[in-house]
């Protein structure tokens, strides 16, 4: 499974973003899927997950009631659309996958990141 983050970059704060997440390869083992985010000198940690078909959600209390993840099972993408940022969102976004249900974050696979920088 391949996944490929799209919608990163700098936004003041207050504002919004929408990141986006293609999967690809053997997309039929993927179940839960998810957001991470890293920043710099801190541990990646879980953002927001869903299940394929949006039936179980759930966020960081970080993001929660700002943020909303979105998936499409048909065309293998997901989004989240993230309001009122805060320079603290700041960090390198991941999309990952699993073949488990969202019982836990999802970790087997994993895209490259996209930069979010808010300021």
């Amino acid at each position: 499974v391949q996944l490929v983050e799209s919608g990163g970059g700098s936004v003041e704060a207050g504002g919004s973003l929408r990141l986006s997440c293609a999967a690809s390869g053997a997309t039929y083992s993927t179940n839960c899927m998810g957001w991470f985010r890293q920043s710099p000198g801190e541990e990646r940690e879980g953002v927001a997950a869903i299940s394929p078909g949006g039936g179980r959600i759930f966020y960081a209390d970080s993001v929660k009631g700002r943020s909303t993840i979105s998936r499409d099972t048909a065309k293998n993408t997901m989004s989240l659309h993230m309001n009122s940022l805060k320079p603290e969102d700041t960090g390198m976004y991941y999309c990952a996958a699993d073949r488990r249900g969202c019982g836990w974050w999802p970790t087997t696979y994993w895209g490259r990141g996209t930069q979010v920088t808010v300021s």
